[in-house]
Order: structure tokens, then C-alpha cells, then sequence
């Protein structure tokens, strides 16, 4: 039982735990099962969710006197209410509560790494911590992971115990989400997928968030996140040349594993990712203190954009970290910092102090790693790869290109007809594309190169090394890029242009993949067309590189 293994609870306070666990482990996406009520008799319940094949059971044993108060619990809002109980007579007994989960053949007892089942977490830990500061949530996060090597205690200190007791697989399960690690098969641990499509690692978000809340101190900050894990990844490498290898989750709708498509990485897009956006929520709770952990993560990760796109959204949202930090982490410093961490690293592990030349050395390695990284991850726009919008493969043999190539020609979609303004929409958009190009048009694959979306981030189509079916005549020339959505009398958002014109470009220039004198058209400048629209085409006409 659960009151034998946790003595510190209440009867009211375990049937609260079991049924808030109950919608830890198996939240009902886009539903909101009926209330739970506390029986006076042995009572059992199928409760249904949305996915046709997962069940589970929740049987309770409950004894209680016609004065003392029913505990209902809403699933949906995770929050106890309190009615008269109508029962007649009986002594007051202590509450008895058995809880039993049964999963289909189909289905494990386990969350999904989706970061709003972390927040909701959260959420759950929040209502069970004393004083529920974010701080203090935090602190307890660190506890429950044991994330409390020497390195994080030198700057937050041992975490600090609230006098209460974990549940078992709640711990469980935030050790496993919060402990990052890359496995010999190539699976990345401790990450989750957004709602906004981008994986990130949790270790530096937390631990970012708990330094700007608890010291303030902008350095502490910065070696607690991305400045620290760069450093430390560039010591442990001696020519760490694969910055950001990404991946590919196994379900969208439910991920659980992330299997990275490239083998031992310094650090992977999603530690990056993590770093980022621990650094950046750090800095903004030491200036401005959050009232609730969970609300925070949520609106920095789960705005939805409305039909202006990025144009008018908030600035402190996930979609924006890589302009935030930009803005908020000069390279300079980003290589001091770096340093630093592998210093301290080398003092807290009992290492001699470095010798000049050993210094010198580190921080040419950081150097060139800060470039590095703010080239892909700063200059360059964030990429969603063909396994992230679930892209079908490429029929045959793809024809690779001769690089730099001289064109990039601009395209809409005119159908998909309206801008995407989400993960999910603009997903599901790409897939159409595919769809229509390899079994209407007799295509082997989605024509284009890549496609800007109004979500904030490109998504890619045959890449930057497959020969595309874009521009008749000039496929093996030139990039063709489309903006989703019919833009003959209206723009795409500000965003999205600003993705391909300045992001993309300048990302295929300094890659060589494009020359550095490219000539960009639109593709009514080739072939007999009106794409990209006459909106779009007057737009593009005072682009830079733009020629006929």
C-alpha cells in the first residue's frame, strides 16, 4: 500500500497521489475523463482513454463515517475537490486505498519523454512541495534525478530536502527524463520532444533556471548550461568536429526513444538546444521571479502562434532561442566561460592547475568550438529533418548534386494555400506536398529542396545533397525553396522570409554548398509559371542576390 511505503501521507492525501499519478502515467491527450469519486465499498472502474487499446483499472477499498468529506478527484485538472459524503452510520475508519494499473498488450506503464508530460510532472510535484517556490521545485527536481555531482553543487550547493518522501516511480521517472546520456546503440536519454517540434535535453534547462533563481550570478549560468557543456565536451574530444547530431524519435505522438543519426557526438542538437534554453529562462527568473515552475515551462515552450506567426509572438519562447542567445551570449564571453568550466572541473576533480601552454591549447579548442556552434546553431535556422514531419522515403536512387551551386530559385506551394503555423500543421502540409509529388505527379520524392513554414523553422525536403524536382531545366543548378501557402496577393510573415533570405543563404554560402555569388530567381523567371506569386516575386525583385 501506498500509506505502508510513503508513512508521511494522509488516507486523503494517497488517493490524491494514486489518482494524480493515474494521470502522471497515462495523460488522455485532447480528452478529460470523468471525475473520480471515492467509493464506501469495494468498487472497480475501467476508465477509457482516447487511444482505443489503452485501459487501465483503479480499484479502491474505502471505509468513511457519513460526516467526514469525499475526496473527487478531476483527472483533467489534477486539483481535489470536497463534497458531503450522504453515507449513513459507521465509526470512522482509516481510509484503505489500492491502487492497480492494468496496460494492454500494447501499451507500457510508462510516460512518454514529451515535455508536457514533464510539465505536468511538475505540476504534480509543485502541489507536494512545501512553499512550492520554483526554486524550491527545482531543488527537489535535482533531488529526485540525483543530480548532485560535485561540479553542480559547487555552484547550487547539496539539494536541499523538504522533509518529504518521493514516490518511486515518479523518482524514476525524473531520473530518467533529467539524466542526460548517450548510449552505445546510439540512443539519447534525457531529452524530450516539444511542442514546437525540437528535442532538448532537461539537465541544463533545470539546473540554468536554479542558478539564475538561487545566485543570480550570469557566470554561474553560463557554466551550468551550454558555455559549460561545450567546454567540458571540447576537453574530453580532441577534435570534437560533430557538433549537433541530431535524431529521430520513434513515435511523435507518444516518443519515448530518440536515436541519434550520427555516432558519438560531442554534443548533440538537443543538449544545445537544453543548454540554450537554460541559459536563456536563467537569466530572465534572476531578473524577474517566476510565481509557478510549470507556468513558466509552459509559456516559454507551448505558445501557440495565431496568424501572424513569429511576427507578433512573445519574445522569451523556445521558437526565439537561437536569436535570444545570440543577443544574450556574446561569443567572447561564451569562450571565457567555457574555459573556465573545464578549470574547475579539472580543480574539483584534483587535477594540477594548467600549465600556460595547456591553457593556450583549451582555449584555441573553445574558440574554434564557439564558432562552430554559432554558425549551425546561431547563423543558420533551425532545421526540422524529414523523419520529424514523417516523410516517406525516397522512391529509387537519389541523383547527388556538383556543390557550390549557382541558383536558388524561390517557390510557394499555392496548395497547402494557407501559411502553417505550427509543428503539427506545418508536418502535416509537408506530408501532403509528398504525397501529391510522388503518387499525382509520379515524383520519387517531395520536389523541393526545403520549405520555410510560419512556425519559425525550415523543413527539409531533399537537402542540401539530392538533386530536386523544383525548377524543370535547372534542378541540378540550383536550390529550390518554397514558402507554404499562395502568396499571390499577400507575404509570408517577416519570419519566414527572413528564415530563407538571411538564415538559409548565408547558412548554404558558408557551408560552400551554395557560391558565394549565387543568383537567386523566382521561378516564373525559368519556367512558364506564376509561382511565386506576384506578391511574393515583387518582394524577392530587392533581395539581395537577386538577378535575372
Amino acid at each position: 500500500m501506498l500509506e505502508e511505503r510513503v508513512p508521511f501521507m494522509s488516507a486523503p492525501q494517497a488517493a490524491l497521489e494514486l489518482c494524480l499519478l493515474a494521470q502522471l502515467f497515462l495523460p488522455p491527450p485532447g480528452t478529460s475523463p470523468p471525475a473520480w469519486t471515492g467509493p464506501s465499498t469495494l468498487h472497480t472502474k475501467p476508465v477509457k482513454h482516447v487511444t482505443p487499446h489503452r485501459y487501465f483499472l483503479i480499484v479502491l477499498t474505502v471505509n468513511q463515517s457519513a460526516q467526514e468529506p469525499v475526496d473527487t478527484v478531476d483527472f483533467a485538472s489534477t486539483k481535489p475537490t470536497r463534497r458531503p459524503n450522504k453515507m449513513d452510520g459507521g465509526p470512522r475508519m482509516r481510509t484503505l486505498l489500492l491502487l492497480a494499473l492494468f496496460f494492454s498488450m500494447r501499451t507500457e506503464a510508462s510516460i512518454s519523454s514529451h515535455m508536457d508530460d514533464f510539465i505536468r510532472a511538475v505540476q504534480w510535484l509543485e502541489d507536494r512541495v512545501q512553499g512550492s517556490e520554483p526554486v524550491t521545485v527545482l531543488q527537489a527536481l535535482r533531488r529526485a534525478a540525483d543530480l548532485d555531482d560535485v561540479f553542480i553543487q559547487h555552484f547550487l550547493g547539496a539539494s536541499k530536502s523538504d522533509g518529504s518522501e518521493m514516490v518511486s516511480g515518479v523518482s524514476r521517472y525524473l531520473k530518467g527524463v533529467l539524466h542526460h546520456q548517450v548510449t552505445e546503440d546510439s540512443r539519447e536519454g534525457g531529452v524530450v520532444l516539444t511542442s514546437d517540434g525540437t528535442t532538448v535535453a532537461l539537465r541544463p534547462v533545470v539546473s540554468g533556471l536554479e542558478a539564475g533563481l538561487s545566485t543570480g550570478n550570469v557566470s554561474h549560468v553560463h557554466q551550468l548550461t551550454l558555455a559549460g557543456d561545450l567546454g567540458l565536451a571540447i576537453e574530453d574530444e580532441d577534435e570534437p568536429d560533430l557538433l549537433g547530431s541530431d535524431g529521430c524519435w520513434d513515435d511523435l505522438d507518444r516518443p519515448r526513444v530518440f536515436t541519434l543519426t550520427d555516432d558519438d557526438p560531442a554534443l548533440t542538437t538537443a543538449l544545445i538546444n537544453g543548454g540554450m534554453d537554460g541559459f536563456i529562462l536563467g537569466l530572465a527568473v534572476s531578473n524577474r521571479r517566476p510565481l509557478k515552475l510549470s507556468d513558466l515551462l509552459k509559456s516559454y515552450y507551448c505558445h501557440q502562434l495565431d496568424a501572424d506567426g513569429l511576427d507578433a509572438a512573445p519574445l522569451l519562447i523556445s521558437r526565439r532561442r537561437r536569436e535570444n542567445y545570440r543577443t544574450l551570449a556574446p561569443p567572447p564571453v561564451v569562450v571565457r566561460e567555457a574555459a573556465k568550466a573545464v578549470e574547475l572541473q579539472r580543480k574539483l576533480e584534483g587535477h594540477a592547475d594548467m600549465e600556460p601552454k595547456q591553457k593556450r591549447r583549451l582555449l584555441f579548442s573553445v574558440e574554434a568550438g564557439v564558432k562552430e556552434l554559432v554558425f549551425k546553431f546561431v547563423d543558420c535556422p533551425p532545421m526540422m529533418t524529414r523523419c520529424m514531419w514523417g516523410a516517406r522515403p525516397y522512391k529509387g536512387t537519389p541523383t547527388n548534386l556538383t556543390l557550390p551551386l549557382p541558383y536558388l530559385y524561390i517557390h510557394h506551394t499555392f496548395s497547402p494555400n494557407k501559411p502553417c503555423l505550427s509543428f503539427k500543421q506545418c508536418s502535416a502540409d509537408m506530408r501532403s506536398i509528398q504525397r501529391y509529388h510522388q503518387d499525382q505527379r509520379g515524383w520519387a520524392d517531395i520536389g523541393y529542396s526545403f520549405v520555410a513554414g510560419s512556425d519559425g523553422y525550415i523543413y527539409e525536403g531533399r537537402g542540401w545533397f539530392w538533386k530536386g524536382a523544383h525548377t524543370r531545366l535547372h534542378n541540378s543548378v540550383g536550390y529550390g525553396v518554397a514558402f507554404i501557402g499562395n502568396y499571390t496577393d499577400v507575404l509570408p510573415t517577416q519570419n519566414a522570409m527572413g528564415l530563407v533570405r538571411d538564415k538559409l543563404a548565408a547558412c548554404a554560402t558558408g557551408s560552400r554548398r551554395l557560391a558565394g555569388n549565387f543568383t537567386l530567381q523566382g521561378h516564373r523567371q525559368v519556367v512558364d509559371t506564376d509561382c511565386p506569386g506576384d506578391a511574393l516575386f515583387n518582394e524577392i525583385k530587392g533581395w539581395e542576390h537577386f538577378g535575372w
